[in-house]
């Protein structure tokens, strides 16, 4: 074992102090519904998330450095996507792509707004997400009061003269497309 000088200790010891880490891979997490009625679009997340790290990675990384992905699976489930994204707080993770589900999403963000950790939902669509004003939270899609109109809008404008039928799964997506469109 090699010894480290007085004055490579004092250094080490001021680095430590101010913060400085040693250079590491930059971990990132994905918390995708791997199983259950939504694992479907789980699948092509992973795959997509697994696709940008390859392509970042290969031209060097993020500031030089590797990207680590983590995946863990939340089911599109609250108490399972709570575990998951303790997980990924635990093992360290920087960043999240996802929740996919907003039932997910929700519960998830103030665990990762107390751990710094930056959660970019790709569909969770519920208008509270965002609502709660968490600095850490951010949205790639529409929000259902959105979506709703805009959906109602472009029916009506298509087939406003004609007769419609809507249905519904009775899963939890749609559930927010309350808002009537305009009447023509």
């Amino acid at each position: 074992m090699r010894r480290l000088s007085w004055k490579r200790l004092v250094l080490l010891a001021a680095l430590l102090s101010a913060g400085v880490q040693a250079r590491a891979d930059i971990l990132i997490g994905d918390p995708s519904p791997m199983t259950g009625p939504v694992s479907w679009v789980g699948e092509q997340y992973l795959a997509g998330t697994e696709l940008a790290v390859a392509d970042l990675n290969a031209k060097g990384g993020v500031l030089g450095e590797q990207i680590r992905l983590i995946s863990v699976d939340d089911a599109c489930d609250p108490e399972q996507a709570v575990a998951a994204a303790r997980k990924l707080i635990s093992d360290g993770v920087r960043f999240v792509v996802g929740h996919a589900c907003s039932g997910s999403a929700i519960p998830t963000a103030p665990l990762y707004e107390a751990a710094g950790v930056i959660m970019i939902s790709p569909s969770a669509t519920n208008p509270k997400l965002t609502e709660e004003g968490r600095a850490n939270v951010f949205r790639v899609v529409g929000r259902d009061d959105q979506q709703g109109i805009l959906g109602g809008n472009y029916l009506a404008d298509r087939w406003g003269e004609k007769k419609i039928a809507i249905l519904h799964d009775g899963q939890a997506y749609g559930q927010g497309w309350r808002k009537r469109p305009r009447r023509r």
